[in-house]
């Protein structure tokens, strides 16, 4: 696929270049083109990052693009082909990162590989085939329950796993070079507000929620050197989410009309912008109100508040060992 993107819209205001500037940043899920990965990426390196690190794993040929553009704008980037799930051939990147990246980790990483599902038919049959034999129909039904589960296992493999092992490979090399690291993880609005038969999606987007707490726990003394957060994102423009652009039944209950990716590039670095103090542990959700013709954007912080409440019955029947 072809370059796309008019990188001149992921030129942002000075100011909203703090986050990035002289940073070395690495982005997840980077190579898709017309993307959020690619969206960060270029937002990254044209708003003053030292380094670009674009990962991908199959759209090698839109990764490469993007590394291209970048360096014909002349941004210090490289591509990093990997799977995330393959914990092998994520450690293989370990070593050729640091180098292209003068000795050292890197001090930005944005989770963002994922995928999205087509959607289950909870609730209602599939269409009836006209004539179509009964043990026809229980072989099709079967294989869309069977094709719909493998899809959700890729996405959440993709999400879980991925996020995981990024987050495990690049904090210790932050704690081993004794270098500062702040992992953003890129989720969905839909974690917490679920949309409609992607439940593989709504899963893998609300476990990236907790990451950054067990991060924190798990890096102990050293906790003080790696700065995490989570972001929620409502529906952007991307080759996942195109064909339902024009569908305000499915994105019209966040937002007025669907973000473009340079918009939600733009938010991003806003929000990159905070001191880091401000951001660590924190859930952050991109609001977009308005009109079609005329949006304001904004970011939310999201508390999940946790409850216990004592059972009645359970205290007066307690059990006794």
């Amino acid at each position: 696929m072809a370059f796309s993107v008019q990188m001149e819209k992921f030129r942002f205001a000075e100011e909203l270049g703090k986050g990035v500037a002289g940073k070395r940043v690495l982005i997840t899920g980077a190579g898709k083109d017309g993307g959020l990965g690619q969206a960060f990426a270029l937002a990254a390196g044209l708003n003053g990052a030292a380094t670009v690190g674009v990962h991908f794993h199959r759209s090698y040929i839109d990764g490469f693009d993007l590394v291209y553009a970048l360096r014909a704008a002349g941004v210090n980037a490289f591509p990093v082909q990997a799977d995330v799930t393959n914990m092998r051939d994520l450690w293989a990147t370990r070593s050729y990162v640091i180098e292209q990246m003068g000795g050292l980790p890197p001090n930005l990483v944005i989770c963002n590989s994922g995928l999205t599902e087509k959607g289950y038919a909870f609730g209602r049959a599939l269409r009836e085939i006209e004539h179509e034999p009964r043990a026809m129909r229980r072989a099709r039904v079967r294989q869309h329950f069977i094709d719909s589960l493998e899809e959700s296992r890729l996405v959440l493999d993709t999400k879980i796993d991925g996020f995981l092992a990024t987050t495990h490979l690049w904090a210790g090399e932050a704690v081993y070079h004794q270098q500062p690291l702040q992992l953003v993880y890129i989720s969905s609005r839909q974690a917490i507000d679920p949309g409609v038969s992607v439940p593989g999606y709504v899963i893998s987007n609300w476990a990236v929620l907790q990451l950054p707490k067990v991060l924190a726990v798990n890096l102990g003394r050293s906790a003080g050197l790696v700065a995490a957060f989570s972001v929620l994102l409502p529906f952007v423009r991307t080759g996942m989410t195109g064909e339902y652009a024009e569908n305000p039944k499915v994105f019209g209950r966040w937002q007025p009309r669907m973000l473009e990716t340079h918009e939600a590039a733009e938010a991003f670095l806003h929000l990159l912008t905070r001191p880091q103090e401000e951001l660590q542990q924190g859930m952050f959700a991109l609001l977009v109100e308005g009109s079609a013709e005329k949006i304001r954007v904004t970011w939310e912080r999201v508390h999940l508040d946790l409850r216990a409440e004592r059972l009645e019955w359970s205290e007066a029947r307690a059990l006794s060992f």
